[in-house]
Formats: structure tokens, sequence, C-alpha cells
């Protein structure tokens, strides 16, 4: 049996792929059965040699690869005067190889595949585990980032799980402060009960102990990249930094807005009216008014390729593969050229 785990929401990912190391029949010989290996780099005789190992004084044994399938995802197919276009394969010697060793998977063993970049729909690893899953020789599991409007539901669910109660005022302030990180969220819940300490959590708690970013300084900031001052937005990305504001949800409050750029872009280039944008988007009108005046600044090719950077300064963060601050600081100076 394999399993795929991909999408954008890191913390339900690592929680189900926690699940699926659960049952390992004895904890004392767990590590011992268990093979971590870094997709970018393995082979796929690394990947065959790991699955085919025999347990160890157990019944079964665990292989976890991280960020292999998405090396399969085909290339984007370039469109010529002379050419036609065409999907073209990466990697195709693996994904050859691989498409034939799945059905091989000992029963002994759990081969699961973490993905934190995103699959495309035409990833032939993927295609394959669909069928699979049809007869029962592979789950795939996606995880996207949850809509804006279901993160106040989200979080009175995950404190009621946790043996505590929010009230409805303090979860809507949390998810605006929080925006749709979960990781992120779940460490403010966590705090928030340690702060009340089996009392309800309060709008109030939510001002004191969350990092206080207001949407009017994310304004700023992206006014100021929006005019190419990077000495300005700089200054304000590290305002907010002295204020203990946390990377990551200064990140994810940028690209909340970005993200709303692109889309009032979209409905702005539609012909549609402020109000009716509002409307479109269920969006409070000052928000949308703010966001039109904004989406002026910047034309629908940079709006896409300033959203594929911010995605790859969030990988960035939380693989580790860059400091967090420092990823925001060459984010403010990338996107202010």
């Amino acid at each position: 049996m394999y399993y795929i785990l991909y999408g954008e929401d890191e913390l339900s990912r690592t929680e189900h792929a926690r699940t699926l190391r659960a049952p390992m029949s004895d904890p004392q010989f767990a590590d011992l059965n268990t093979t971590l290996l870094d997709g970018r780099t393995v082979s796929l005789s690394e990947l065959k040699h790991a699955c085919d190992a025999i347990p160890f004084l157990t019944a079964e044994r665990l292989v976890i690869v991280t960020d292999l399938l998405a090396r399969l995802n085909p290339r984007q197919p370039k469109k010529g005067a002379d050419e036609i276009a065409a999907e073209e394969e990466i990697n195709p010697d693996l994904a050859k190889g691989l498409r034939e060793y799945l059905p091989q998977v000992p029963a002994s063993t759990r081969l699961i595949f973490i993905e934190t970049k995103p699959l495309a729909k035409n990833n032939p690893t993927l295609k394959q585990a669909l069928q699979d899953v049809v007869a029962k020789r592979a789950q795939v599991h996606e995880f996207p980032a949850p809509a804006e409007k279901t993160l106040p539901h989200w979080i009175e669910q995950r404190t009621r799980a946790k043996s505590g109660t929010i009230e409805p005022a303090a979860a809507h302030a949390l998810a605006l402060h929080g925006g749709n990180d979960l990781r992120l969220l779940d460490n403010e819940i966590e705090k928030l009960l340690t702060y009340r300490a089996n009392q309800t959590i309060r709008i109030e708690d939510v001002h004191t102990l969350v990092a206080n970013v207001h949407e009017a300084d994310i304004f700023a900031l992206v006014d100021a990249i929006g005019r190419r001052e990077r000495a300005a937005a700089l200054k304000l990305l590290h305002a907010q930094l002295a204020q203990n504001a946390a990377p990551l949800y200064l990140l994810t409050m940028i690209t909340r807005q970005f993200r709303l750029l692109v889309q009032i872009k979209d409905l702005a280039l539609r012909g549609m009216s402020v109000d009716a944008a509002a409307e479109k988007a269920k969006l409070h009108p000052f928000v949308v008014k703010k966001t039109w005046a904004q989406a002026g600044a910047f034309s629908p090719a940079q709006l896409t390729a300033i959203y594929d950077r911010l995605l790859d300064t969030d990988l960035a963060i939380k693989t580790s593969r860059a400091d967090p601050a420092l990823a925001l600081d060459l984010l403010v100076v990338d996107l202010t050229r």
C-alpha cells in the first residue's frame, strides 16, 4: 500500500501522516523500521532498497519520502511559430520506473509520499494513484488551503478539540490575524488556552496576546511595494518585526492582500464596478475600494509573478531553507526591483 499526501495545508497534512505512523505494532522498534528519504535527491534504487527491506522484529516498516513526486510534474508546453505545443515529461525514466515498481511494494511496507510543493493534476504518479485507489492499492489525500470564510468555524472546532472554548467574536478576530496558516493559528490557540487557564477565550485576549498587525499597515506595505519604494517597504516590514510580529504571520497577511489584488484585478478587467466586485467577492466595500486602488499599480502578469514568488518564500520558510526574517527581506527587495 502506498499513500500520497499533498496540498497547502501543512498542519492537516502532517497530522494525517502521524496517524499513518501510529499503527506501527511495537513502538520500541518504530524508529528501527522507519526510513525517511529526501525525494529531491533520492534515486529509484534507494527507494526500492528501503521499501524491500524486511521489517525488524515487527510486522510492518514505514518509508516516508518527501517531495519526490513534484519532480515528475510535466513541464509546461511552449508555443512557437513552428512548433506544436506538447506536454514534456520531466524525469521520464524515474516516472516509468516508479510506475512499474509501485504495484510491487511489499505488503509489509507502508510507503508514504509527502509533497510540500503543488502537484499538477497531470502528474503521472498522481494519475496512477487515483486509479489504484479504486483497486485499493493506494490512498490519495489532498489538503488544500482552507477558505477564509471557514476559518472561524475551524478555530472553534480546534479549540474544543483541545478541551477549551472561544467566543465567536474572538474566533473571527483570530482568523483575521492568522490568515489561512493553520499551523500559526494552532500555535496561537495553544497560547490563548494557556493564558485563559480553562476559561473561555475572549476577543480581548486575542488583542492582548496575538501580534497585532493592523490591515492598514499591510495596505501601506503593499502600497510601498506597488510604488517600488524599497526603503519605505523595508522600513514598514522591519517596524512590524520589531513589534514581535511573527514572520509567517506577516507573510500570510501580505499573501492574503496580493490574493485579494489578483481577485479584484480580475473583476475590474471584467468591467465590474466597485460595489459589484464587493458583492461578488463577498468582501466589505471599504476593503474592495482600497484594494481596487492598489490593483492599478500592477498588471495581471506582475500579480501572477508576485504570487508565485510569495509561494516560494512560504515554502522556503516552512521547510527551513531560509531564515524567516531574511526571507521576507529578500522578498521585499525582489518585489521592489
